[in-house]
């Protein structure tokens, strides 16, 4: 089965330049990683939207869409849980 293609919306991208080296150390490869399994253990799909999951890393969330179809996960963002679901 062929891996599913990660793109990033331009705010994921720059809240995620924003974190500094150690936090991105260690969220990119769980983002990396969405691409061999768009669902890991762990992840939730959130409550009524049709698309959406999200991981936790940490203190962070990493909100994201699932296009099955397109085999492509969109990064939507990356933030601190305090402003994840607003």
């Amino acid at each position: 089965m062929a891996d599913f293609a990660v793109t990033f919306a331009r705010s994921a991208r720059k809240e995620l330049e924003a974190l500094g080296a150690a936090r991105v150390n260690r969220i990119f490869p769980k983002i990396e990683a969405l691409g061999k399994e768009p669902r890991p253990s762990g992840c939730r799909k959130l409550e009524g939207e049709k698309f959406l999951w999200r991981i936790r890393i940490g203190d962070y969330r990493v909100i994201y869409a699932i296009y099955d179809d397109e085999r492509r996960v969109d990064i939507i963002a990356v933030c601190h849980r305090s402003k994840a679901y607003k």
